[in-house]
């Protein structure tokens, strides 16, 4: 009977309810948690080397090796699209460092500073779409690193490739198909619950497997493949105006590829040691990936000439070759590289989102949980590999709402507010950042004026047989066009029709607040009222 009542005392929502920090902001539970809260100093643990791990890990990613060779599959030549990937990263790189500096400085995440700019209430549209977009692209991601599994096991067991199917045309997916992908969810979910502090080891571990054996497959290319005869060799096949746009797209597409981290990149420089830490990202993010899309365009390159056929999707290319163990240990580097991917990019942002939502009852680590059964299985992403291609074509058309966030955050901080924010006002509904009933019409309206110029393109990319005539020119340049018409727009109003209540004298950080009301700190918790007069005087 005691088993019983343990059980059922879990059904109920107050057994889930997360112990509040004594230390933190909010007026109540509802409002934060400890994953939410600003990191304490003893959390502050990513050096400069962790960051070039983390890059040098995120560089190497079937994602990145994919956006490279595809663009010889558009027509472009590798001289087109070399310096596409490495103006993209090279812009991307900037942005990254400028959002990533406000996360090192104030030690809190995307979720929370989104709300100094959009205002409390509107920051919830960008956070919960976040968590659709990270949900459906870990999904995707966990189905191609089944992909690897199989390879993989195929290596090993060639008669993988004959296992008898049980399951329906209907299915989108085969038996082995299954057992690989299951395979490959058991081994990513441990991982997932490693805190984000601790993670950082498994992006080390990677930027020392994964870039010396795709370094192997480029000395493969050349060796099999002489450059004379493959990559240098080859030309672009278009011309003119087509070959602009289409080196536009490839700019857009390399912009985009991270376009998502560059909005939440204050989620991991928040553990930064200080804000010099991350500043290697300037340097890391254009070389690592100029340097592995070199890699995808030469193998891709020899593959054309090996096979006859562009195999843009380097799994595609493994399972040509007759060398089984050389099969194995690639597939494995790509296994190990979509999981350090997948873990950064799609499932700690979702997590960190979701503390937001509902942060009463769920923390980074429940994030990911959640993450990994709602993104890994409810979503089936083989269905959507399978039937939603016009739905994979709106997700990647997601920046034209990525750049305009990006645009606003970075115009909030260095340009309207120039860098005096009040961190303690991110976590009170009825804050100083509560603009107009939680809104910010500024940000609304830079949003309304840079997002729907691009939404015919996009349209166009769901459904290419609706023809939106020029209108799909613009959305070439999506993110740059979103970018930088949402921050000349978003400044331009923000100083014009300021919202003066949101501006302070100084920057208010955590530890300021920690010190203003440190003779109230008797009892486990800060007395809130004296809280909220103390950060008055302050401003």
């Amino acid at each position: 009977m005691s088993l019983i009542n343990k059980v059922s005392a879990y059904a109920r929502p107050e057994a889930w309810v997360l112990e509040p920090e004594p230390s933190t902001f909010a007026p109540n539970s509802r409002w934060s948690n400890k994953d939410m809260d600003p990191v304490p100093p003893k959390g502050r643990t990513w050096s400069t080397f962790n960051y070039i791990a983390y890059w040098v890990s995120d560089a190497t990613n079937v994602a990145a090796w994919e956006l490279a060779s595809s663009m010889l599959a558009i027509g472009l030549s590798w001289r087109q699209a070399l310096p596409a990937i490495a103006v993209g990263h090279i812009i991307i790189s900037v942005v990254m460092v400028l959002n990533g500096t406000i996360g090192a400085r104030l030690h809190v995440g995307f979720p929370v500073l989104n709300r100094s700019s959009f205002g409390f209430w509107f920051s919830y549209f960008s956070v919960i779409s976040r968590v659709v977009l990270s949900m459906f692209w870990f999904g995707i991601q966990t189905y191609t690193g089944s992909e690897c599994v199989y390879q993989m096991l195929k290596a090993i067991w060639p008669s993988l490739a004959h296992l008898h199917n049980g399951l329906s045309p209907g299915a989108h997916i085969t038996t082995a198909g299954m057992m690989c992908y299951f395979l490959y969810w058991l081994i990513q979910f441990p991982l997932m619950l490693v805190s984000p502090q601790k993670i950082r080891w498994l992006f080390i571990v990677k930027a020392f497997i994964v870039p010396p054996a795709w370094l192997a497959m480029l000395i493969w290319a050349f060796v099999k493949v002489p450059s004379n005869r493959g990559l240098f060799e080859q030309h672009s096949t278009l011309s003119g105006s087509a070959m602009s746009y289409a080196w536009l797209s490839a700019l857009n597409s390399a912009l985009g590829l991270y376009s998502t981290l560059a909005v939440n990149i204050p989620d991991f420089t928040r553990y930064a040691k200080n804000e010099r830490a991350q500043y290697v990202q300037l340097f890391i993010i254009p070389t690592a990936f100029t340097l592995v899309g070199f890699i995808g365009l030469a193998v891709t390159s020899a593959g054309i000439t090996l096979y006859g056929d562009v195999l843009w999707d380097p799994l595609q290319l493994i399972d040509r070759w007759d060398n089984r163990a050389a099969a194995f240990f690639a597939s494995f580097t790509f296994v190990l590289a979509t999981l350090g991917t997948n873990i950064s990019a799609n499932s700690l942002s979702a997590a960190n989102d979701m503390t937001v939502l509902f942060p009463r009852y769920i923390n980074i680590r429940r994030g990911q949980a959640l993450c990994a059964i709602l993104g890994g299985w409810a979503l089936c992403p083989w269905e959507i590999l399978a039937s939603a291609q016009g739905f994979l074509a709106f997700m990647n058309g997601y920046t034209v709402f990525l750049g305009p966030f990006a645009g606003i955050m970075i115009a909030d901080y260095w340009l309207v507010h120039k860098c005096k924010v009040d961190v303690p006002a991110m976590y009170r509904p009825h804050g100083r950042y509560r603009y107009t009933y939680g809104f910010n019409w500024r940000a609304v309206v830079a949003i309304l004026l840079s997002v729907p110029p691009n939404m015919p393109g996009l349209i166009s990319s769901i459904n290419p047989k609706i023809n939106v005539g020029g209108a799909t020119k613009i959305f070439d340049f999506a993110w740059l066009f979103g970018f930088s018409v949402a921050t000349v727009v978003y400044t331009i109003l923000s100083l014009a029709f300021p919202a003066k209540e949101t501006f302070v004298a100084d920057a208010i950080t955590s530890e300021d607040a920690a010190e203003d009301v440190s003779g109230s700190e008797g009892s486990s918790h800060l007395d809130r009222k004296s809280v909220d007069e103390e950060i008055k005087v302050v401003v």
